[in-house]
């Protein structure tokens, strides 16, 4: 399903969070979205948190330059048409400035020479809008693990549950566990949130890209086959229902 932008204007999550980055734990990617669709930039912020990672904001041109050159960042994401300066001269400041951080433009302009101007001006990828967010956060952490390959963490673990992103294995107590694709979504995104409650929008809007409730029981039916499949016949479950809030992946105390 195509991702559309987030419609609730959040002021909150284009607040930057610069200053958390100290003694964050590794496995998180340093990402400046300069971006001047608030809607857009709303919505591409907020799922980069809420997948882990520390994200600032810049809503022009000159104002991403100005926070590229003084933060240190393992990925940009940048539009191509913004104000005071548009993306192709962000992107070539930058590189005249010996600045090497992996650049992904995200853009309405998706034809091929548009690409190929992208590219050309230092770009390292190109997504067009509308766009799905998962591909979106793959790509990221693709150029990412590209430039660094500790930056980005790649295996995640709940008490014996294992889960490897590269080779898409998962694992109990040693034990294989077979995930359908979907499935496979929504183990990591609990896991990656291990120990919090996790709403059912924020499982709507970060594994099934809905913004909306379908009003349907999809979540119910896989959280039932997942639970199945990684809490039957092993020890201590793993996966909670939190009534009337979500539901939380942790290990027993």
């Amino acid at each position: 399903m195509t991702a559309q932008p987030f419609l609730t204007h959040d002021v909150c999550a284009l607040e930057p969070e610069t200053e958390k980055r100290e003694g964050e734990e590794r496995g998180k990617v340093r990402i400046l979205v300069i971006e001047d669709d608030i809607e857009a930039a709303t919505y591409v912020v907020k799922g980069l948190r809420e997948s882990g990672h520390i994200v600032d904001h810049a809503g022009d041109g000159e104002e991403g330059v100005t926070l590229a050159l003084s933060g240190t960042y393992d990925v940009m994401v940048v539009d191509r048409m913004l104000p005071k300066r548009d993306g192709l001269s962000v992107v070539e400041a930058l590189r005249e400035n010996a600045d090497a951080t992996p650049v992904l433009f995200l853009s309405a302009l998706g034809e091929v020479d548009d690409r190929v101007k992208g590219l050309r001006a230092g770009g390292d990828d190109y997504l067009t809008k509308p766009f799905a967010f998962a591909e979106l956060l793959a790509r990221i952490e693709v150029l990412a693990r590209r430039a660094n390959p500790d930056s980005v963490q790649t295996k995640l673990s709940v008490g014996d549950l294992e889960l490897d992103l590269l080779t898409r294995k998962v694992q109990r107590a040693g034990q294989d566990i077979d995930l359908q694709p979907r499935e496979f979504r929504l183990l990591e995104y609990l896991m990656k949130h291990s120990g919090q409650v996790v709403t059912r929008t924020m499982l709507l809007e970060n594994v099934w890209e809905y913004h909306f409730d379908p009003q349907t029981n999809v979540i119910d039916v896989h959280i039932s086959r997942l639970r199945s499949k990684i809490d039957k016949n092993f020890g201590e479950p793993l996966l909670h229902t939190i009534r009337g809030a979500g539901y939380s992946l942790r290990a027993a105390d």
